[in-house]
């Protein structure tokens, strides 16, 4: 089998879609988890047009979401807040199977159940630093995390895609939680700002020593971060220790994040695509774009790991 074969595809940037689309996301607290109660044919309509640019997974709009958020900022109950996660769920899922029924090709589409750092839920930049971690235990984190994770496993995702982590505290508190649910498989995805160290300054190549904790790990790796920053972290990691799995990379598009001015662009200008081989024989088998990517990156993704079309079973 050709290396490029093992390799699954992954979606883009879920909220640049919905912002092109005319909707107002960033300050959000919700961010474009608030569709999900007010417009969910918009997120269906993100999810189709990535499979229509070679999509093989498609994470659910559930970044942001969680109980409290939607009680808070969407005026329900508890139980209506645990629908919307469901929603997210079917709205992937309705997209999945209406395109392989409408396509020629059959595509194996997997539904990743997205869960962000608690820092996504706090709106106030901190899940790019990982700063509240200093002041939560592992316990408090574990319980922040299980009812999100709870929702989306009686909602069926194939697997959770814990995603833009900033600490290797949070990852293991993440990995027990996750152990909880022993029928469950999960990616895990720290954020990283350097090309040595995550977002709240753990080695990257310590922080994903987690893989080895458990068996129920697809694959570990770094998103929302600089394409720039990818072979240098997996170069190091793969020298200092053996991963037993594959690498998971979607970064964003080069931009960073401002809490307060929004996106700024620092962007070098260079196409996810033209680093897709690079990262390809460094072990990773899942790669695609996070914020600010967009279906048409995800074509070109797919233009250059699948010359003759997605073909991963």
């Amino acid at each position: 089998m050709e290396m490029a074969d093992q390799v699954r595809i992954l979606s883009g940037g879920l909220s640049t879609e919905l912002e092109a689309a005319g909707f107002l996301i960033q300050g959000d607290p919700l961010w474009s988890a608030r569709l999900l109660h007010t417009n969910p044919q918009a997120i269906k309509d993100v999810h189709t047009s990535y499979l229509k640019s070679g999509s093989e997974v498609l994470s659910t709009a559930t970044y942001q979401a969680s109980i409290e958020g939607f009680v808070q900022y969407l005026d329900v109950n508890a139980d209506e807040a645990a629908e919307l996660f469901k929603v997210a769920v079917s709205l992937a899922r309705e997209a999945a199977e209406e395109f392989n029924m409408q396509s020629s090709e059959k595509r194996n589409i997997l539904i990743a159940g997205s869960i962000g750092p608690y820092g996504a839920f706090l709106h106030d930049g901190s899940e790019y630093n990982g700063s509240y971690v200093r002041d939560m235990s592992i316990e408090e984190l574990k319980n922040w995390h299980r009812v999100q994770m709870q929702c989306l496993a009686s909602a069926g995702v194939d697997l959770f895609a814990i995603e833009t982590i900033p600490s290797q505290k949070e990852a293991e508190a993440l990995v027990q939680v996750l152990r909880e649910f022993p029928n469950s498989k999960a990616w895990l995805s720290y954020s990283c700002q350097s090309i040595f160290s995550t977002s709240y300054g753990d080695k990257f190549e310590d922080a994903v020593k987690v893989a080895a904790t458990t068996s129920q790990l697809e694959a570990i790796g770094v998103n929302c971060c600089s394409p720039d920053f990818i072979t240098s972290l997996l170069s190091s990691a793969n020298k200092n220790c053996k991963q037993e799995i594959g690498w998971i990379v979607y970064p964003n598009s080069g931009e960073k994040w401002d809490h307060d001015l929004g996106w700024q662009n620092s962007s070098n200008g260079k196409p996810l695509s033209e680093y897709a081989l690079e990262w390809l024989h460094l072990g990773a088998r899942w790669i695609g774009g996070c914020c600010r990517t967009t279906p048409s990156e995800i074509k070109r993704l797919q233009d250059v790991l699948r010359p003759g079309g997605p073909n991963m079973q």
